[in-house]
């Protein structure tokens, strides 16, 4: 009887930690942005960030939700409570709206690289050849504003990755501007038209990262600093796996995975 009675209070026990367990909501962009993040055939968060944020929640004890809406209506939500968190954000966007509305933004999360892919006959041209730049709507290109004002490079906007990237490839533009890793992964891995187009680094093109932005909570947010500075080697894993900053950092940025091994078996067997 003793032992039916303990084995009560344990479900007990647990049933309540479950039950008292807070749940907060992260309002996420209802885009394709592999390797980052996705909505799977069921409508389901996934992706680097979703297993950063979940292993962040179950250390934290608290459980969080996701809920995707189309980009231009994120920062709404975030600064009219509809969401608790926001991500991805950054500091430099949007800065216009967000001024002295006292959002927080979380440690760096991930880095990356926003610039133009070309055809490879196109590789090395100069940006004074890049007439025609394809772009995503609501994507502003780093670095092109002054030719853009003097009428030297037109944009020519779409709806999404496929069409802009389609709008390269067909020489209905020449380059398309995205983040770099993202592109790459579509051509490699979704379009299956691995090195269609190539990142080209002389080019303008920015670097920044990814934040977890809030105005709500931000005592939690301090404590998925402390998650970040105390799991970096598990989030380094997931970045490796994910390959959300693949070759981010080296002359390798853009180039398709067997290059990137041939380059690399190359270069060890000529040094001295």
């Amino acid at each position: 009887m003793k032992l039916r009675i303990i084995g009560w209070l344990s479900a007990g026990l647990l049933y309540t930690n479950c039950a008292l367990a807070q749940t907060y909501v992260v309002g996420v962009e209802e885009q394709s942005f592999q390797p980052h993040y996705w909505q799977d055939e069921k409508g389901e968060y996934r992706g680097f960030a979703r297993e950063v944020l979940d292993l962040f929640a179950r250390e934290a004890g608290i459980e969080l939700r996701y809920q995707a809406m189309p980009i231009s209506q994120l920062t709404r939500h975030l600064l009219n409570g509809g969401v608790d968190f926001k991500y991805p954000d950054s500091p430099h966007w949007g800065q216009d709206v967000k001024q002295g509305k006292g959002i927080v933004y979380s440690q760096a999360l991930v880095d990356y690289v926003d610039g133009v892919l070309v055809e490879p006959s196109r590789l090395g041209k100069g940006v004074e050849r890049l007439q025609r730049l394809a772009l995503v709507d609501g994507w502003t290109p780093g670095g092109y504003q002054v030719r853009i004002a003097a009428g030297q490079t037109q944009l020519i906007r779409s709806g999404d990755l496929r069409q802009m990237l389609r709008l390269a490839m067909r020489d209905e533009a020449d380059g398309a501007y995205y983040n770099v890793v993202v592109a790459t992964y579509y051509l490699d891995n979704i379009r299956a038209r691995p090195g269609a187009l190539v990142f080209d680094p002389a080019l303008p093109h920015s670097r920044g990262s990814f934040h977890l932005s809030s105005v709500r909570q931000p005592q939690l947010l301090q404590r998925f600093d402390q998650f970040l500075s105390a799991h970096a080697g598990a989030i380094a894993a997931l970045k490796e796996r994910y390959g959300v900053e693949a070759n981010l950092n080296s002359e390798y940025l853009g180039m398709e995975q067997w290059k990137v091994d041939f380059l690399k078996r190359q270069k060890e067997k000529h040094k001295p």
